[in-house]
């Protein structure tokens, strides 16, 4: 997958199939999205492209209301791993700015999808709003296409077991620890990113935690406070492993880990924890330096198929 940091950086892309948004989550809607790009992008024997912002625009226009203690799903990083897996050729990532936030709904289309990408069809997903006040919308592209020379398409919205899914959605459950629902709605593992460190002593005294995960991204959703089974993987390494996160975890970019499987960890190594399910409820390091919470919740997950 091609990674662009601006638009004139991807000129030249041939016959791009476009569509634009944050795609925080890359969750089950967005895969419809980006599955309806490939299949497009064949037909025209052209190539997919998103175009998303960083930061967040909402953490932009609403600094200090909304957006003030938005958290994402992903972290950039993240992000790109699961767009390339789910097989996007493109992604064009767009510095998002007050001024950026000023562009109209057609000079958006004008400036940058006809005049720069010379975009073949623009991919519009179910309610997606676009340009200055959120005027755009798949109305005006339909009524754009031959000013502009391209084919405008809406995909429908996307349900799960008859609800609705959007990124709010799943941040609200991860948020309360509800993994299993998080991943039905994202069609894939919540998943942390990383680089194993050794956990500080005084944060791990007498518990088996001797891996810690600091994060990339100040900005990364955590589940609530909790013990949660998880899958580790760093490059061909696979390991049950158990994450704790801490009712106090706001207060230091990390986690910690216990891998069943430590033979082959390594420090300073990337891993990609994924969750499968919420073990235990919150716990405080101070309620559990006997450990007996963690070593009952880590016999459980080692009796768990995944």
């Amino acid at each position: 997958m091609n990674v662009y940091r601006s638009f004139e950086e991807a000129r030249g892309i041939k016959n791009p199939v476009v569509t634009t948004g944050s795609f925080d989550g890359v969750h089950i809607g967005h895969k419809t999205i980006l599955k309806r790009l490939k299949s497009l992008a064949k037909l025209h024997k052209g190539e997919s492209v998103l175009i998303t912002f960083f930061p967040h625009p909402r953490k932009v226009l609403y600094p200090d209301t909304a957006g003030k203690d938005m958290r994402l799903i992903n972290s950039r990083q993240e992000k790109l791993e699961l767009l390339a897996k789910a097989g996007l050729d493109n992604v064009i990532i767009i510095e998002f700015t007050v001024e950026f936030s000023r562009i109209t709904s057609e000079q958006f289309v004008r400036d940058f999808l006809h005049d720069i990408l010379k975009a073949k069809v623009v991919v519009a997903g179910f309610n997606h709003h676009f340009g200055f006040n959120k005027e755009g919308d798949y109305k005006q592209l339909w009524g754009w296409q031959e000013k502009y020379n391209f084919i405008a398409e809406e995909i429908p919205e996307q349900e799960v077991e008859n609800e609705t899914v959007s990124s709010t959605k799943i941040r609200k459950a991860i948020s309360e620890g509800y993994i299993q629902r998080a991943n039905a709605y994202l069609d894939h593992y919540y998943i942390v990113m990383g680089l194993i460190q050794y956990a500080d002593a005084v944060k791990t005294s007498d518990l088996p935690l001797l891996y810690s995960v600091p994060l990339t991204d100040e900005g990364k959703l955590l589940p609530s406070p909790g013990i949660y089974a998880v899958s580790a993987e760093a490059g061909e390494y696979y390991s049950k492993a158990m994450v704790l996160i801490c009712s106090n975890c706001n207060n230091y970019p990390e986690i910690l880990v216990d891998f069943f499987d430590p033979l082959a960890i390594t420090y300073d190594i990337p891993v990609t924890l994924s969750f499968h399910k919420r073990i235990h409820g919150a716990v405080n390091p101070s309620e559990v330096k006997s450990a007996p919470a963690i070593l009952s919740a880590k016999h459980e997950i080692s009796e768990l198929i995944y």
